[in-house]
């Protein structure tokens, strides 16, 4: 990677989120299940090469709050001791929730992201059968983060990242740590509390914090004013029904109250969210979605059939990890792996308000791995192919991936977007997206029936204007 950084991808990216590289990154859910949290995986390198990293780019890492593997070190011990383990309290089982029992109306309104109920019976060393917490697989044990344990535990952790130079923590399935008899189980009100107590002892040690929540849009509103950072998750999908549909109004719709504190994407490791613009699952009545069902029920059958049937292989009931709340596919396979169209949607992510992120396939432009969903059949794995050193140079002269750079290059160098984000009234079939700071300006004009776009931009020799998809270097510096 670092060769990477200091190579064809110098000076491009001032930081890089690290997916877990913890021990083992090839357990049950590719690294997400750490049998220990501050141990790096010995075949990925140590903790030293990890601030050696740091001294090229800021690093942001995932802080797992909500479970830990079965396998590791604590549960092994609770495992062979029961409750005489000095770890009993930090696993969550399902007395620690519902001590009198719990009802078939309790139980059936725990929200979890798959099919079922979010528990595993258990055989342990010792010879007894406990009902475990399992929110994503029966080997992701919960934890109870407001135990002393689940403290402990935590804390070391950000002690371990302090010391290797971590600057940003990325908060995995935050949502889901708190467990409370008769709710929902995520995203309660108590949730938002740790989590605000969590980022307080974050900034103790000098980090800042990354929520990462798949949740209904206000919720999103809702975290970004109690910490530095959340995704904007809700972007993927919106500007996908924009372009399918040729409209904005949905989109302009969020931007116009989206968090500016934001990381926006329009991919990651997982998949392509829909949770995120739809009502919520909770409420719907009374808390509709950014995007009516027929809207996300065609944003999806669209997907579906740019890829030509690949999403639909990698997605629900088809894969092994059965996520309720996202479309497996690559970004550029969703749009029918059509340069333009993709480019397009990149320059508007690029021009929404917050950091952009870029995901190593999107990066690269890439397509579904069938290869790699035939071996694993999880579903997630379409989107995650290992390239070689000589891929990524071969990917590196495509057409759409020299463009994408030279709109990488521009957002980082153009004066314009240190400033204050404007979305002009515009009309439904153009979006209008620009940015100004002092003297300086650059606005992104889209006309949506014909899926054209063009950026100006003040410059050293005036005004310039260039097409999305025909950039000049020479034009791009300011």
């Amino acid at each position: 990677m670092r060769s990477q950084l200091e190579g064809p991808l110098r000076g491009f990216f001032s930081g890089v989120h690290l997916l877990p590289f913890f021990s083992p990154i090839d357990g049950a859910d590719a690294g997400f299940d750490p049998i220990d949290h501050t141990h790096i995986d010995p075949r990925l390198g140590t903790w030293e090469d990890l601030k050696k990293l740091g001294d090229v780019v800021e690093l942001t890492a995932d802080l797992i709050v909500n479970n830990v593997s079965s396998q590791s070190p604590q549960f092994e011990d609770f495992s062979e001791k029961g409750d005489a383990s000095k770890f009993a309290e930090l696993f969550l089982t399902f007395d620690r929730v519902f001590p009198r029992g719990a009802s078939e109306a309790q139980l059936l309104g725990i929200y979890r992201p798959r099919p079922g109920l979010p528990f595993t019976v258990m055989r342990m060393k010792n010879g007894e059968q406990r009902l475990l917490w399992t929110t994503f697989t029966p080997q992701q044990i919960d934890i109870d983060v407001e135990s002393e344990q689940g403290v402990g535990y935590v804390g070391a952790i950000l002690e371990q990242f302090q010391r290797a130079g971590v600057r940003l923590i990325r908060l995995d399935a935050v949502g889901y740590a708190i467990k409370r008899a008769s709710t929902t189980c995520f995203m309660i009100p108590e949730t938002f509390r740790y989590i605000s107590q969590l980022a307080a002892r974050a900034h103790a040690f000098g980090m800042e914090i990354l929520v990462e929540i798949h949740s209904y849009y206000r919720d999103q509103i809702e975290i970004a004013r109690q910490v530095d950072r959340v995704y904007d998750f809700a972007l993927p999908p919106l500007v996908l029904h924009t372009l399918f549909q040729k409209n904005a109004r949905a989109l302009r719709a969020w931007l116009s109250m989206s968090p500016r504190n934001a990381v926006t994407v329009l991919d990651t490791h997982d998949g392509i969210g829909v949770i995120d613009v739809a009502a919520d699952a909770r409420d719907p009545a009374n808390r509709p979605g950014l995007l009516e069902p027929s809207a996300i029920d065609a944003l999806v059958d669209a997907i579906h059939e740019r890829s030509r049937g690949a999403s639909r292989q990698a997605t629900g009931a088809a894969a092994s990890n059965l996520d309720l709340y996202q479309v497996n596919c690559t970004f550029y396979d969703a749009l029918g792996r059509r340069d333009e169209e993709y480019l397009l949607a990149r320059a508007i992510q690029f021009f929404a308000p917050g950091i952009p992120q870029v995901y190593y396939v999107g990066l690269l432009a890439g397509k579904n791995d069938m290869d790699l969903l035939a071996r694993t059949r999880v579903g997630r794995d379409i989107n995650r192919h290992y390239y070689s050193t000589g891929e990524i140079r071969s990917e590196l002269e495509r057409f759409v991936v020299r463009r994408l750079i030279e709109l990488i290059r521009f957002r980082n160098e153009h004066a314009a977007f240190s400033g204050d984000f404007h979305l002009p009234d515009c009309g439904n079939e153009s979006l209008v997206m620009e940015w100004r700071a002092a003297g300086d300006f650059a606005r992104l004009n889209v006309h949506l029936p014909t899926l054209k776009a063009d950026i100006v931009c003040s410059s050293v020799e005036g005004q310039k204007r260039f097409s999305v998809t025909e950039f000049d270097v020479a034009e791009m510096t300011n």
